[in-house]
């Protein structure tokens, strides 16, 4: 038996599957990776998988699996143009300076300078008490114009308003204390739409958060 609880399946049609990832969990297998998305819905589904885009393993909410080498391909495409949109929603220490508005911050990864465009919106803002002192943290909204590895993470970081639980890019000492007074344990980033064509229409899948 094992000991992998099922991958929630939102959607499935004859090319995808639209699944709600568990933060965690890493996408893809290799040497060391134990459970990996891509071996544990192959295994639930009796049916060999493709992936199309990734979460980090930290990550939770909303992704896209494709069925077949084919619908991979089609959908690579569609999620590298701007017919499919995705949403995420951020707990992060801190304000940012504007309520609204665009990043647009160059990021290097694998030696190379990518662009990398973040639409944001804030939609809450709300103060901790803890021992002697205030803690403001800010739910925000935020839509991916490029899909570079850890884009979010590092806009935000660079804005001076860190994800809340993450200690690879945000503020380590703050998270210890985010333990404690908010019991947060894992990286606050999580993908909550997924905005695709399906039927000639645009078609939203959404989770609450």
């Amino acid at each position: 038996m094992n000991s992998v609880p099922d991958i929630p399946i939102i959607y499935e049609n004859s090319e995808i599957f639209i699944i709600n990832k568990k933060a965690g969990m890493p996408v893809q297998g290799g040497e060391k990776i134990a459970h990996p998305l891509d071996e544990e819905l192959s295994r639930q589904t009796g049916q060999k998988v493709y992936l199309v885009h990734r979460l980090d393993k930290d990550t939770s909410g909303l992704m896209i699996v494709a069925k077949t080498p084919a619908a991979a391909n089609k959908w690579t495409k569609l999620i590298g143009s701007k017919e499919v949109e995705k949403e995420y929603v951020a707990v992060c220490i801190g304000k940012l300076a504007q309520k609204q508005g665009v990043i647009n911050e160059d990021l290097v990864q694998h030696g190379q300078v990518k662009k990398a465009v973040t639409h944001y919106k804030v939609l809450e803002e709300k103060e901790l008490e803890w021992e002697d002192q205030k803690i403001t943290l800010s739910k925000v909204s935020l839509v991916l114009q490029t899909g570079r590895m850890h884009q979010i993470r590092i806009h935000l970081a660079r804005q001076g308003c860190p994800i809340a639980g993450d200690d690879q890019h945000g503020n380590f000492r703050m998270n210890k204390v985010l333990k404690k007074a908010a019991g947060i344990k894992q990286l606050q980033l999580f993908s909550v739409r997924l905005t695709i064509p399906l039927d000639g229409k645009a078609c939203v899948f959404a989770l609450d958060y």
